[in-house]
C-alpha cells in the first residue's frame, strides 16, 4: 500500500490518508486489479483491507483522529456484515480505532443492484465506519447514483477539477455539487488537485477537503509531508510543516 493525504484546509492540518494499491514492483493499482479474476475479489478486497489497517496502525500518529481511507469493491461484498468480520477483526488486532475509517466505494461499470449497494452503506454506517462515494462526476459515479442513497462524503473527480480556474462550466457545475451536498448534509473532497489556480478556485467555492499531487504524491509504505509550497499558499508568510 502507498498512502497519500487528505488535507483540510479549514483546521490546517491533515484530515486522513487515502491507501492505494501498488505492486511489489511499483505497479500502479490499476494495473494491479486489472490481474484479479472475479473468483478471486472477495479475498483480494479482505486481503487489501487488512493490510492498510496493520500499515495504518503503525504510521498514523498515536491518540490522532486522522482518518484512513480504504476503496472496495462493492461486486466483491455478497453480504455486508459478515464480509467487515476481516476489517473488525484486524482493526481489534492492531489497535486501530473503527470510528478513523472510511470506505470509498466506486464501479467501473453501472451498479445494477443499487439495493445491495444500500445494504452495504447501511451496514458500514451501522459499524460506525464512514462512508464515501469516489469519482463523482465521471463514469456512473453520478446525480443517479446519489439519488438512491447519499453517503457521508463525495469525492468530486479530477476530470471536473482540471482547469477549473479557466473553465466557467466547470465552475457552475462545481457550484451545483456544493449546493446539493450541502442541502443533503455531504462533505465534499477534491481530489487531483495539480494546481494552485485549481486549488483557489474550489476552495473559493467553498469546499475544504483536498487531495492531490499538488499537495503531496502517495508514498510506499508510508507518510508523505504535505509541500511546503502549497501549505504557503494556504497559510501565507506561515512555513509550518505537516
Amino acid at each position: 500500500m502507498a498512502f497519500q493525504p487528505i488535507y483540510d484546509v479549514g483546521a490546517e492540518r491533515v484530515w486522513g490518508y487515502e491507501a492505494l494499491i501498488r505492486g511489489t514492483a511499483g505497479e500502479g493499482a490499476y494495473q494491479i486489479l486489472s490481474q484479479v479474476q472475479d473468483d478471486q475479489r472477495y479475498r483480494f478486497d479482505q486481503a487489501c483491507r487488512v493490510k492498510a489497517i496493520e500499515l495504518a496502525s503503525k504510521l498514523f500518529p498515536a491518540e490522532s483522529a486522522v482518518q484512513l481511507s480504504i476503496n472496495f469493491m462493492p461486486g466483491a461484498v455478497y453480504e455486508p456484515a459478515a464480509c467487515l468480520r476481516a476489517t473488525l477483526a484486524a482493526a481489534r488486532t492492531h489497535r486501530f480505532p473503527q470510528a478513523s475509517i472510511m470506505f470509498e466505494f466506486t464501479e467501473a461499470e453501472e451498479i445494477a443492484d443499487t439495493d445491495h449497494l444500500t445494504k452495504i452503506i447501511t451496514e458500514y454506517r451501522r459499524q460506525g465506519f464512514i462512508t464515501a462515494l469516489d469519482d463523482f462526476g465521471a463514469g456512473y459515479a453520478g446525480l443517479g447514483l446519489l439519488a438512491d442513497f447519499q453517503p457521508d462524503l463525495i469525492k468530486i473527480d479530477m476530470k471536473l477539477i482540471r482547469g477549473i480556474d479557466t473553465s466557467r462550466a466547470r465552475q457552475t457545475i462545481i457550484a451545483a455539487i456544493v449546493h446539493i451536498a450541502r442541502e443533503l448534509d455531504i462533505t465534499l473532497l477534491a481530489e487531483g488537485i495539480e494546481t494552485q489556480a485549481e486549488f483557489d478556485a474550489l476552495r473559493a467555492a467553498g469546499i475544504r477537503l483536498f487531495q492531490g499531487y499538488y499537495f503531496a504524491r502517495p508514498a510506499f509504505e508510508a507518510l508523505p509531508p504535505i509541500a511546503a509550497g502549497s501549505l504557503d499558499a494556504i497559510r501565507p508568510g506561515r512555513f509550518a510543516t505537516a
